[in-house]
């Protein structure tokens, strides 16, 4: 029997290279659960090798398998070990369930002379849009909102225009990856206006480029507000921005308020302008660890130039700036830094070559934080006004209320003692936030490259491009998958079912269960905690905790969590009494080996070791522990 069927599948795969009909039309009838080659059958099979218990696969696991058929499972195999896939990419995301960024965005007509206005559009390119136009106006909407990739270009947008104004509403609100190129816009413009309101508010990876922006620009101000506001991991550059301009004001305010990990770079920023006003207000307060980096900014011959840094980086968790030949051979410069870097954990400022070789240059710094370098600085024209001292020591003072930022997400941390039946907590948002995505058998990633020693390779096979956003999805995942583990930590990055199921049978053994909050009701409100049962009694355990991390296909960092408590909790509705979720909380015992400026300690009031911290287990993440 068991020749048969191999020989039936033997000649299925050979008649199927006959046809050119679609792959998955070739093979619906082999696409069943119940079919022994699919990649879910294999799986089955294979959890009951490795898993003492008797319990089976938990249904939220096996539903993130390969959907993959038997066909499909054999031809993509055969094309990862002759490294071929990158040829029959969009087949293989499409087939596997990935998430690909190989598409292009289709371009616009060239030269638009008319008022355009786009509500609810998504992935254009402008090319040469709006050139010369007279007057008139240009909205962008609710544009690519809740998308999970929004990609634009703007590339000589509103060129040698006159009085054109171009406004930027709810751009990509919501969306996952977002990306938008903004070279040589406003070039050359002339009077007119540029405005950029809630733009990329709450993207998971902004990435944004403005090269030659308003470029011999004349009067052109432009003003950026809420923009990317509660980001996560995202990067901007302002590359030769308003270089040779006369009189563009710029303004940014609220810029990465309460973003996680925001870097900018400013470089060669409103070189050789004429009267440039340029005003920071608020920018990258209560965000944690923001990165900003001025090259050149204002400087090499930039004249008359008027910047303004206001409440920048107030209230912010540590954070990294840097100054480097900051309005440098400038003439008759100001510039005013009041409420700098206020950081409630102490940042690092650094001003190398600031106003050196300058002419009339007036530089204040009023109310400026602990530990600011100044190198080679001019030494006319810049005074220092009050400057922050070290606070009291740790332990001391209790961090306020005001200091409880926004990116520290204070009811995603709890203590242990709110896990009682008939508490009333406020549910974090738990909802999954990343992109729908299946694993990949084992098969086909161990034969996969994945490093950052092979960034070319990996590059090649998933259709990256140089310096673009997918280049930057798939570095920052290598590079944190590559991180050294921290002290007792035991850390892998899986992108297969089983490869994971060897992990915590690693750590925890055979006789595992895995875990995970049962939905995303009573996200974001009030609920009540109903019936509480501890994982092995409530004892003090080890787990496995495993979190998913942006890739092309499914790929979860898994590390083991010593000196932990599981807990399991029914979810009530806080009026009608009923149960509306089943949720999984971790109680991590020791936190001794934490930062100081964690958020749970932000929100929680306490620091390293003095407290445990409890958190739920977000849809799709989960947690492996012994077997009750």
């Amino acid at each position: 029997m068991a020749k048969t069927v191999k020989l039936n599948l033997f000649f299925f795969l050979f008649l199927s290279s006959f046809f050119t009909v679609s792959l998955s039309q070739t093979t619906d009838h082999l696409s069943t659960k119940s079919n022994p080659f699919s990649p879910k059958s294999s799986l089955t099979r294979y959890w009951k090798l490795k898993i003492s218990n008797k319990l089976p696969i938990p249904s939220f696991l096996i539903s993130k398998a390969s959907p993959l058929s038997p066909l499909d499972f054999s031809l993509f195999t055969k094309l990862a070990s002759n490294h071929s896939l990158s040829s029959h990419l969009s087949s293989f995301c499409s087939s596997a369930g990935l998430f690909c960024l190989f598409s292009d965005p289709t371009s616009q007509d060239s030269g638009h002379t008319k008022d355009s206005n786009f509500a609810v559009y998504d992935g254009k390119r402008f090319v040469s849009y709006g050139t010369a136009r007279v007057g008139g106006a240009d909205g962008f909407k609710n544009y690519s909102e809740n998308t999970n990739f929004a990609s634009s270009g703007f590339s000589r947008y509103s060129g040698a225009s006159t009085g054109h104004h171009e406004g930027f509403t709810s751009y990509a609100t919501d969306a996952n990856v977002a990306g938008s190129n903004f070279t040589s816009y406003a070039g050359d413009a002339t009077g007119g206006a540029g405005e950029f309101n809630s733009y990329l508010p709450r993207v998971n990876v902004p990435d944004l480029r403005f090269a030659a922006y308003a470029a011999n620009g004349n009067n052109h101000p432009m003003t950026f507000k809420g923009y990317v506001d509660d980001t996560n991991s995202g990067n901007q550059q302002f590359l030769n921005y308003a270089k040779n301009g006369n009189g563009v004001p710029v303004g940014f305010t609220s810029y990465g308020d309460t973003s996680n990990v925001v870097g900018s770079t400013f470089s060669h920023y409103g070189e050789l302008a004429n009267a440039a006003n340029d005003s920071f207000k608020e920018y990258t307060s209560n965000a944690n660890n923001p990165s900003n980096d001025f090259k050149a900014y204002g400087g090499s011959g930039g004249n008359a130039g008027s910047d303004t840094f206001v409440s920048y980086r107030d209230g912010a968790n540590s954070g990294k700036d840097t100054f480097m030949s900051y309005g440098r051979k400038a003439n008759s410069g100001k510039t005013n830094f009041v409420n700098y870097g206020k950081s409630f954990n102490p940042g690092s400022d650094s001003f190398r070559e600031y106003g050196k070789g300058s002419t009339g240059q007036k530089t204040g710094f009023s109310i400026y934080a602990l530990n600011s370098t100044f190198k080679e600085y001019s030494k006319t024209g810049v005074t220092f006004g009050q400057y922050t001292k070290p606070g009291l020591k740790e332990g001391s003072e209790k961090v306020s209320g005001s200091m409880v930022n926004k990116w520290s997400e204070p009811v995603k941390f709890f203590r242990e003692k709110m896990l009682k039946k008939g508490t009333v907590v406020m549910m974090p948002d738990i909802s999954d936030k990343m992109p729908r995505r299946s694993f990949l058998p084992r098969a086909i990633t161990s034969e996969l490259p994945f490093a950052t020693s092979k960034l070319l390779d990996v590059k090649k096979v998933f259709q990256a491009r140089d310096n673009s956003v997918l280049e930057r999805v798939l570095t920052n995942t290598l590079l944190e998958c590559e991180r050294d583990p921290s002290p007792g930590e035991t850390k892998k990055c899986v992108g297969s079912i089983e490869d994971m199921i060897d992990f915590a049978v690693s750590v925890l053994g055979h006789d595992v269960l895995a875990r995970t909050t049962e939905n995303v009701r009573g996200s974001k409100k009030k609920v009540m905690i109903g019936e509480v049962k501890g994982v092995n009694g409530g004892k003090l355990t080890k787990s496995v905790s495993c979190h998913q991390s942006l890739y092309p296909y499914l790929l979860y960092y898994c590390h083991s969590v010593p000196k932990v408590r599981v807990y399991v909790a029914d979810i009530l509705d806080v009026a009608s009494k009923a149960k509306i979720n089943t949720g999984v909380a971790i109680c991590h015992i020791d936190t001794s080996s934490w930062s100081p400026g964690h958020g749970a300690f932000v929100a929680l009031g306490s620091g390293p070791g003095r407290i445990e911290v409890c958190h739920w287990i977000f849809e799709n993440d989960m947690t492996w522990t012994t077997m009750d």
